[in-house]
């Protein structure tokens, strides 16, 4: 069965919880639509109806997170004019485990209007991968519970809807029912309500207060500010914590299927988060440090300090073909290495001494996978293979079945040792024996070692010839072969210290080339290569979170020209998105499209797109901070490319500090914390660890 899309969908999240109705209001039962708790489906239908009939939609609008508005008409009521005289704005709120709708019933009427309103209710439990598979549940009928309300249960959750002074009828067509009498020029408001009690949720509301702070930031291209405030409500409806540690906040993945602890996503959406504060990523880390592997297990992926990739309520079923997941699964190459990164850049930024030396025993672990588990073959290459034949055929960022492919199309065979894994596994190297140095414990030499050996057989077993010239390959196959296409993979090895300088110029070059970089952002994989379409998932299309993390990579390693294109096109996609960016979206080019066309399954909001939108601003300030040296570097965008900026409410140490970027790229900041000095800015050769 097909995905059913979501394009043109209105996604309302609180998580656990996500609404997705059409632009109406109106919860069908079709497709995706439904209210979402904890990976299933506690509503199926909401369906308003006024005297029987479909209001008419006239338009709708965000709130702000968990928040929407929709207004429509009733134009058979009140006046017999040419202008409508009877109004219905409908406004949802969703909370973690439910939601919420005022109607409001206006009349400019010049006489009395009656009507019958109605909400037709329906609850099918379905588990959020049969949905995504294209498949629904079984209807279950409502038990009455007392005036204006109704229930649905089903094992471990209960779910019950309250009309406030609302007739409620029972069974398969369960109902709430208001009678309405408008004296002209009158209102009425009605509300109802859903709750949800589930006792195997996996993953909860957090306990604590906004982990990041809301930076002001006043930006010549108003583009800048609107994203980045659209963005971090997103990021606000997306915090979860682990049921008994509600006080460690990580961001779920994204909506509506990937609503819970993803590692990877969690741990790129936390590191972007950093200029805010470092209290997302301390919970991230330690949330995965919990549930860090203790041993070998090839259904899971477990193993001995490995880092997980995603937890769910249950098992996962992939596709009809006998793909399923457990529901702590491990089948991820890059979440390990990205882990100890996050936590070096974190103690960077300024995460307490203590909180990070409570997981030094958890970094050991990770480096100690690195050097055990993570290259099976011994080829000196951390690689990926499904052992088990059920779970995920890819294990990288990229991780549908068909995301690696050579110049000509063809599919790689694994096991598969993608490039970009490569970078992360040097720069954690680097970044774990840097925290061995400063905590007083051994090993750091044999890292840096590794960290050497490393690139030396990156470069001699990667680097390929193509129209352009040389470049890094996608990945090695089975057979230790180049996978010679190119992707935006290779962009993510800038800044990890993999490349020489030169080596980093040639790659930034090629990003910015017309077949990757002529689409709004960069595209997964050039319009050159024999795989490419711009709607596949992985190959052509543009993920907003990859292209953040390669203009963090070029901004950082000075290639400040090709970091404002990418920059440039995100934004005029927030554009035309209305400032949410999705997953994905088209990686159709600018001059023939003139805007982004959908992806048509891709989610939102999701947390690594919205987190894009810090990325962007950090890099236009250029602040970059090492706290346990005592030192801050400031380096922005030469040449002020989104003009004048300035971003008061960054954070360093937890310390409040602004950056003012002028018009020709001059920068200054205030308020570091006392000990940190400002250092004079230097583009490295090769960037520091």
């Amino acid at each position: 069965m097909l995905q059913p899309l979501l394009h043109d969908l209105v996604s309302t999240v609180m998580a656990p919880a996500s609404a997705l109705s059409d632009a109406d209001g109106q919860i069908r039962q079709a497709g995706v639509q439904g209210l979402f708790c904890a990976d299933r489906r506690v509503l199926s239908q909401a369906r308003l109806l006024v005297d029987g009939r479909e209001p008419e939609s006239i338009g709708y609008a965000p709130g702000a997170a968990g928040q929407a508005r929709f207004v429509s008409l009733a134009r058979w009521l009140g006046d017999r004019t040419i202008d409508p005289t009877v109004r219905i704005e409908r406004s949802r709120e969703l909370s973690p485990f439910g939601m919420g709708e005022q109607v409001e019933i206006v009349s400019t009427a010049s006489s009395p209007v009656t009507a019958t309103v109605t909400v037709e209710l329906a609850c099918d439990f379905a588990a959020v991968e049969a949905v995504k598979s294209g498949r629904s549940g079984t209807p279950v009928p409502a038990g009455a519970a007392g005036d204006g309300r109704l229930t649905w249960h089903a094992d471990t959750t209960r779910v019950t809807v309250t009309g406030h002074g609302a007739h409620a009828t029972a069974g398969d067509g369960a109902c709430l029912r208001w009678e309405v009498s408008l004296p002209p020029r009158g209102r009425a408001t009605l509300r109802w309500e859903l709750a949800v009690e589930d006792s195997a949720v996996v993953v909860v509301p957090p306990a604590a207060t906004l982990e990041w702070s809301l930076p002001h930031v006043t930006a010549d291209d108003r583009r800048v500010t609107r994203l980045l405030d659209q963005s971090l409500e997103d990021l606000r409806s997306l915090r979860l914590a682990e049921p008994a540690e509600p006080g460690d906040t990580f961001l779920a993945a994204g909506a509506p299927w990937f609503l819970t602890l993803f590692g990877r996503d969690s741990i790129w959406a936390a590191r972007m988060l950093l200029p805010l504060g470092t209290r997302l990523a301390a919970g991230t880390l330690r949330v995965l440090a919990r549930r860090q592997g203790q041993r070998l297990d090839p259904d899971s992926g477990e193993a001995p300090g490995k880092i997980m990739h995603e937890l769910r309520r249950d098992a996962f079923d992939l596709d009809d073909k006998g793909g399923r997941l457990p529901a702590a699964y491990y089948g991820t190459i890059d979440a390990t290495p990205l882990w100890i990164s996050l936590l070096h850049d974190a103690w960077r930024w300024g995460l307490p001494d203590p909180e990070v030396r409570a997981l030094l025993p958890n970094l050991q672990a990770a480096l100690g996978w690195l050097a055990d588990h993570a290259d099976p073959d011994g080829d000196g290459f951390l690689e990926y293979i499904d052992s088990s034949g059920r779970g995920l055929a890819n294990q990288g960022w990229k991780d549908s079945g068909d995301s690696v492919r050579f110049h000509d199309g063809r599919q790689a065979e694994p096991p598969i040792a993608l490039a970009e894994v490569q970078g992360y596994a040097h720069q954690a190297a680097l970044h774990g024996a840097a925290l061995l140095d400063a905590f007083g414990l051994p090993g750091a030499d044999r890292w840096r070692d590794y960290a050497g050996a490393l690139a030396e057989r990156f470069r001699a077993a990667f680097w390929v010839d193509g129209p352009q010239g040389p470049f890094p390959a996608l990945a090695l196959d089975r057979d230790k072969r180049p996978v010679n296409s190119l992707t935006s993979n290779i962009g993510h090895l800038l800044g990890t210290g993999l490349l020489t300088r030169e080596e980093s110029a040639r790659v930034a070059g090629l990003l910015a080339s017309p077949g990757m970089a002529e689409a709004f952002g960069l595209r997964t994989m050039s319009s050159e290569e024999g795989g490419f379409s711009p709607l596949s998932y992985h190959c052509g299309s543009v993920w907003p979170h990859d292209t953040a993390i390669v203009i963090a990579g070029l901004a950082r390693e000075g290639f400040d020209e090709q970091a404002t294109t990418l920059a440039e096109g995100l934004l005029a996609a927030a554009e035309s998105f209305g400032y949410r960016l999705p997953e994905l979206f088209a990686g159709d080019a600018r001059d023939r499209v003139g805007r982004p066309v959908a992806y048509p399954a891709a989610c939102r909001p999701q947390a690594w797109s919205a987190a894009a939108a810090v990325v962007i601003a950090h890099a236009a300030t250029g602040l970059y901070p090492d706290v346990p040296a005592g030192r801050v570097e400031l380096r922005p965008l030469s040449g002020a490319p989104l003009g004048a900026l300035t971003a008061a409410g960054l954070r360093v140490a937890d310390a409040e500090v602004e950056v003012r970027v002028d018009h020709d790229g001059t920068a200054t900041v205030e308020g570091l914390p006392p000990g940190i000095r400002l250092e004079d800015a230097v583009t490295p050769s090769s960037p520091r660890p």
